[in-house]
This record gives C-alpha cells, sequence and structure tokens, in this order.
C-alpha cells in the first residue's frame, strides 16, 4: 500500500487500541493513504475483513490502486464520507462491527497539493473540499456568505480573535474587485496577515492557520460530520468492540472526551430511592495517548494529535 509523503499518526498506538481479533471485521473510517489500513491488515487474520471509506477521490483511487495490486480479499474501499457509514455497511451485508478508526482532519497529500485549496503554503485555488465532486468551495461560500456569517465561522472553528476585522475585509474584498473576490489561498492569506498585523506585531503561527482551518472544517462539516459518525458507532459497535478517534485540535476532542463520558454514565442520574443508574453506560474509556517527541520530531504535523480510546459495553439483562 503506497502511502506516499503521508505518516499516519499514533499509528501503533492508534490499532494497539483497537484490540484486533483475527477474524474481527473493523472500518477504517479515513483511509487516506492507508498507513492505518495496512496496520490493521497486518493483525487480522485470514478470517478477518477491513472496510475502508474515505471522501476523497483520489484516496479513494490510491485505495482501488493498492487493492487491485494486493488482491487481499480481506480489504474493500468505498468513496463514502464516514457518515454514511450505516448505508455502507447495510450494503456489504455488515451488521455489527469489532472496531471502527478515525483519523480526523487532513491527510498530508491534501494539504501539500496547491490544487486542493486547503493551505496558505502554496498557491491555489480556494476549494478546500475534501470531496471535490460535491457541495460548496470555500470560494463560494464566501462569495455569498454575510459578515455576521464569516465572524461566527471564524470563532467558532478557528477560534481566531480578530474573526470580525478579518469578515470585514473579505466582504469589502468581494465590492473592491467587481464581484471576483478572494480566488486563491495566497489572496486570502495575504488578507488575512495584513489585518492581524495591523493588530498584533508577533506572532509565532502563520497569520491565516485559524482562519484556514475554520473555513476548511466548515466547507465540509466537520462538525456534523464528527457528532453523525459517534452516534453511529454507539449502534454498530459489538459488546467489547472499540472506537479509537484521532482530533488534531481541542474542539474536536472536546467533542469526543464528552461523547465518551456522557455514554459511559457520567451524566446519568440515580433512582432517588435505590441508588440505582437510571440509564445504563453504553461505553467505557480506555485511555487517551499523545504522540512522544520521536514521533513530533519526524512528523512536525502529529504534534496536536490526540487518541481517544472506548469500548462498547454490553446490554445490561434485567
Amino acid at each position: 500500500m503506497t502511502q506516499g509523503l503521508h505518516l499516519p499518526v499514533l499509528l501503533h498506538e492508534a490499532v494497539a487500541g483497537l484490540a484486533i481479533r483475527p477474524d474481527g471485521v473493523y472500518v477504517d473510517g479515513t483511509f487516506g493513504r492507508g498507513g492505518h489500513s495496512r496496520q490493521i491488515l497486518a493483525a487480522l487474520g485470514p478470517e478477518g475483513r477491513l472496510l475502508a471509506l474515505d471522501r476523497d477521490p483520489e484516496a479513494v483511487a490510491a485505495g482501488q490502486a493498492w487493492a487491485r495490486e494486493s488482491a487481499d480479499a480481506r480489504f474493500g474501499i468505498v468513496h463514502a464520507r464516514f457518515s454514511a457509514l450505516d448505508r455502507v455497511l447495510d450494503e456489504h451485508g455488515v451488521g455489527r462491527i469489532d472496531g471502527l478508526l478515525l483519523d480526523l482532519g487532513i491527510s498530508s497529500p491534501q494539504v501539500d497539493d496547491p490544487r486542493r485549496g486547503f493551505s496558505f503554503s502554496g498557491d491555489g485555488p480556494l476549494d478546500m473540499r475534501m470531496d471535490p465532486t460535491e457541495g460548496v468551495s470555500a470560494y463560494e461560500w464566501l462569495m455569498q456568505a454575510s459578515v455576521e456569517q464569516i465572524t461566527e465561522v471564524l470563532k467558532r472553528d478557528g477560534d481566531e480573535r480578530f474573526a470580525f476585522p478579518i469578515a470585514k475585509e473579505i466582504a469589502a474584498r468581494r465590492d473592491q474587485t467587481d464581484g471576483q473576490g478572494i480566488q486563491t489561498t495566497r489572496q486570502l492569506a495575504d488578507l488575512v496577515a495584513g489585518v492581524i498585523r495591523r493588530r498584533q506585531k508577533n506572532s509565532a503561527k502563520n497569520p491565516a492557520t485559524r482562519t484556514f482551518q475554520a473555513l476548511r472544517i466548515h466547507t465540509n462539516d466537520e462538525g456534523g460530520e464528527l457528532a453523525r459518525i459517534l452516534n453511529i458507532a454507539l449502534s454498530r459497535l459489538k459488546p467489547s468492540g472499540r472506537l479509537a478517534v484521532i482530533s488534531f485540535h481541542s474542539n474536536e476532542d472536546r467533542v469526543v472526551k464528552q461523547f465518551i463520558a456522557r455514554h459511559a454514565g457520567r451524566d446519568a442520574e440515580r433512582h432517588p430511592v435505590t441508588g440505582a443508574w437510571l440509564a445504563e453506560p453504553l461505553l467505557k474509556s480506555v485511555g487517551r495517548w499523545l504522540p512522544g517527541e520521536a514521533e513530533q520530531a519526524v512528523n512536525p504535523r502529529a504534534r496536536s494529535a490526540i487518541l481517544r480510546v472506548a469500548e462498547r459495553l454490553p446490554a445490561a439483562v434485567h
């Protein structure tokens, strides 16, 4: 399986967290370039099965090419966002699964290709869609969004403290360019840098970092996708099945952490008389892992990664 320039983050920790059963059925919900999938297959026996999903057509093409070359009957890949997991499992005759892995965020090939519009380090069209065949690009959204809408997205998904002046400048640029607006990543990065540097002289990060993050998350509905797949995982995991999620910023990790805590019974109420839990816990937290110094040195993009693993509890018998 060709991984290209993409280094999978927390590779061994994530696969170990899945506690692979040789004859189990597993899902890699974010195939990327297949680093985690290859490790899962290495742990599976001949009766095991791995189904991979990715919403990026280029990632799916890479997976299909490897599948043809390897002729590994245990592996299959589908072009789909991971919130479509219920449909995909039904179409493949799979009921419940032994494990689900999610590596959130974007892959190195996506970041490094200027045509995709994810990065301010090069210059390309302001697209940012993980699946360029569907949805509205970041450019198209910025052309019709109000100052208030842009401000909300930059605050919510990027924690950008200068969200309002950036949004105002984006709207003003639309009016100054005969409706052409900001068409490229370089134009957006320069605009954001100009706004921030007038207000903050020194910054360790590129001034456009938070804006690009926010627009990418909004363009791909990453928050909605995460909420949907977590609920699907709860219904599709077998008893003792594992959920492993790698996130890359605090908002994502908070959603995963709170989801696990909520279904582990920490928010449940007790009966006022008997003291029994009114809701049986459905999950238990297995643990939390961060990349070590060695991994961070080799792969700087791993620095913000957090892995959380939870296990599906069996239904209570009354």
